[in-house]
């Protein structure tokens, strides 16, 4: 009889191993892609007729495409969003600040401001950046990466004033690593930065892992690139560098698939804003000026493409925002979110459980230069800053003294060329609009940092105070849609 129960057990210790084992499910990985600057009018998934973007095709045909995120209209408010899961107001870096150029002491302060990839870090993740940062100064602060969570990093400085060679992040790129700051000759930019994630995660494949990737393409200057080095006018090195970006997104899905690492990985593709306004591109047989900076669907509506562990495939007009992303990626983690975020997980969408998602409307705010004040802090130009709501349907503006002011119907009128209110604007809408503003606090926060020391250089207050604000303030901020002459003499320069 012991013999019979000795060998019962060693039978069936395998299978109790295996099944023990199963009880606990690998975590996934998280790999976040940001271009930057480009609309969807750049993006052949979403109806671009004047670019070819293959790899990112194919994440379009094997995950899940989004038709309604929004981004902010410009850089800092988008990163901050995404960072903390907060919005503009909630956060308080509403306007633009180019910290490294600036100066004043402002900085992103990660003790005070809650950061996606510092919760995911406690919680065992080995988590990565490259590219753009531009909240922090490294010369004065040369820990800030690992202080927001990131333990490895290679990151554009962004222009630091009184040091010339850091303007550069294309060609001969003056890169900060945990070894220092200084200039790659001869190197092109986003080729470091794409090695550096592929080397990280061919490192850490056997980890969870969260790789961000805030691309520095394609914002300006326009530049001719590795595969193009013939392109001479803005709209070839433009569509290059589109080129290029896309590349590179196919270059670390092989990475992932030569590591094995596809089947447990979300890889989510967007963009911070929309193109740049100098330049034209071509969408559903519609020209579009690049709409970086402004409130209406080219500057706010960003691509967000989403590769999911088991390839789920399909388009959803799901409402999200980014501030949705800090949540969700807590959530797919199965991480406690402690943080105070404005947003909603939409891990239920990428899982399969939902295709609507949670919310009922989606908002935009900020941009334009910041104000630094008397006492000599960053602060917000407007008690309440103009923005924009939206459902699947309607899209409504509000101006400073939170008012709606214009309304449109994005099913009929996709490119906002029929303001509704005063021209028999549905009194339903408007009321569950006027609902949604009536909660949203009626004063926007402060940024929340504690001042770093001064930099090498501060921009004269009078300088950086003169173009913001009431001064800046667009009547509308809105921006409408190109025609073809403009289109033609953009694309046919020599």
């Amino acid at each position: 009889m012991n013999k019979i129960y000795k060998l019962l057990v060693v039978m069936l210790l395998p299978l109790m191993i295996g099944c023990k084992q199963m009880e606990v499910p690998q975590r996934p990985n998280f790999v976040f892609i940001m271009v930057d600057d480009l609309g969807k009018e750049w993006i052949e998934s979403y109806g671009a007729t004047e670019i070819e973007t293959p790899n990112i095709n194919k994440l379009a045909e094997t995950g899940i495409t989004f038709d309604n995120a929004y981004s902010m209209p410009q850089c800092t408010p988008s990163r901050v969003a995404l960072i903390t899961g907060q919005y503009p107001f909630a956060n308080g870096w509403i306007n633009h600040y180019d910290v490294p150029r600036w100066g004043h002491g402002v900085n992103f302060d990660a003790d005070k401001n809650p950061s996606f990839a510092k919760a995911l870090k406690n919680d065992g993740y080995a988590t990565c950046i490259a590219g753009k940062w531009q909240i922090n100064d490294f010369r004065i602060e040369p820990k800030a990466m690992e202080n927001a969570g990131f333990q490895e990093y290679c990151m554009w400085t962004g222009y630091e004033s009184g040091n010339k060679p850091s303007e550069n992040r294309y060609w001969d790129p003056y890169i900060f690593t945990k070894n220092g700051s200084k200039t790659y000759e001869g190197e092109f930019g986003p080729d470091i930065f794409s090695d550096f994630i592929i080397d990280f995660m061919s490192k850490n494949k056997d980890k969870p892992l969260c790789v961000y990737y805030p691309m520095v393409l394609t914002h300006a200057p326009f530049v001719h690139t590795p595969h193009e080095p013939e392109a001479k006018t803005k709209y070839q090195k433009h569509q290059a560098m589109v080129r290029y970006t896309d590349f590179i997104i196919g270059k670390i899905v092989k990475s992932l698939e030569d590591n094995g690492m596809l089947d447990n990985t979300y890889l989510i593709f967007t963009t911070d804003n929309g193109t740049s306004n100098g330049i034209i591109g071509k969408r559903d047989e519609v020209y579009v000026r690049g709409g970086k900076s402004f409130l209406t669907e080219n500057g706010i509506n960003a691509p967000f493409l989403v590769l999911t562990p088991d390839k789920m495939h399909f388009t959803t007009d799901a409402l999200i925002d980014f501030t949705d992303i800090y949540p969700t990626l807590l959530d797919l983690a199965n991480v406690g979110n402690k943080a105070e975020t404005s947003g909603y997980s939409f891990a239920d969408v990428l899982e399969g459980e939902r295709v609507i998602g949670k919310r009922d409307w989606i908002l935009a705010m900020g941009g334009l230069s910041a104000k630094i004040g008397e006492d000599d802090r960053m602060e917000n130009w407007f008690r309440f800053r103009d923005r924009v709501l939206r459902d699947r349907r309607y899209k409504v503006y509000t101006d400073t003294l939170k008012r709606i002011v214009r309304m449109f119907d994005l099913q009929s009128d996709p490119y906002e060329t029929h303001n509704l209110i005063g021209e028999g604007a549905s009194a339903q809408v408007l009321e569950k609009f006027e609902g949604i503003l009536n909660g949203l606090p009626d004063r926007d926060t402060q940024p929340v940092y504690t001042k770093t020391v001064d930099s090498l250089y501060n921009v004269p207050i009078e300088k950086l105070n003169c173009c913001g604000g009431p001064k800046g303030a667009r009547k509308t901020n809105m921006l409408p849609l190109a025609t073809e002459e403009a289109f033609l003499k953009l694309s046919s320069k020599e």
